[in-house]
């Protein structure tokens, strides 16, 4: 695979992505989209400043991927909740899940609107993002190896190298290695953008 991203002049970044890379961040992104969904928002022709004031789930989701991507804010995985931090993440989940399930719908929206713009050329294209462009992507990019690394159960220990050592016939190593790819690209993106 190709994709690498590479700083561009005044801002932004650029990688070269082949037909089978944009196919598969395409596909990674709508499923993320679908798993994310509409979320508890008011219609879109509702009072505004009753959207603002809309409020949110107050339990955490049952799914395991949704729950690392909307964790509760209070407490952890080492901490027993007693009912005060029980009541404490709930009502914050209330006020704030709407805004980060709209913001990683937007993230994850950007990045196929970008692959959906591409020309391709010859087997491939050049993805060229603008700085605003390349945040969206980081937040999606890190939430499907978040999801990704949910289903493989990958823990915050370990850095899933025992993955790479699965058998090819192993149903699970199609997703290993996007994870690790994903991991790159978001490596690359990073050091794009910092250096």
């Amino acid at each position: 695979m190709t994709g690498q991203f590479e700083p561009l002049p005044g801002g932004g970044a650029a990688a070269p992505l082949d037909e089978v890379e944009i196919s598969i961040l395409r596909s990674l992104a709508v499923q993320l989209l679908e798993l994310i969904g509409p979320g508890d928002e008011p219609a879109g022709g509702d009072d505004p400043l009753a959207a603002l004031f809309a409020e949110g789930p107050s339990e955490p989701p049952s799914d395991p991927v949704l729950a690392r991507l909307f964790p509760d804010a209070y407490g952890g995985p080492d901490l027993v909740p007693d009912d005060d931090v029980r009541a404490a993440a709930a009502e914050f989940r209330r006020y704030t899940e709407n805004d980060l399930r709209a913001r990683k719908r937007e993230d994850a929206l950007a990045l196929v609107r970008a692959l959906d713009a591409l020309t391709a050329e010859s087997g491939g294209a050049v993805l060229r993002l603008k700085p605003d462009e390349c945040r969206q992507w980081l937040g999606a990019l890190n939430d499907l190896r978040l999801a990704i690394g949910t289903r493989l159960e990958v823990s915050d220990e370990e850095d899933g190298g025992e993955l790479l050592r699965l058998p090819d016939s192993d149903p699970r190593k199609p997703m290993v290695l996007a994870y690790f790819w994903l991991g790159g690209l978001q490596e690359t993106l990073v050091e794009a953008l910092t250096g």
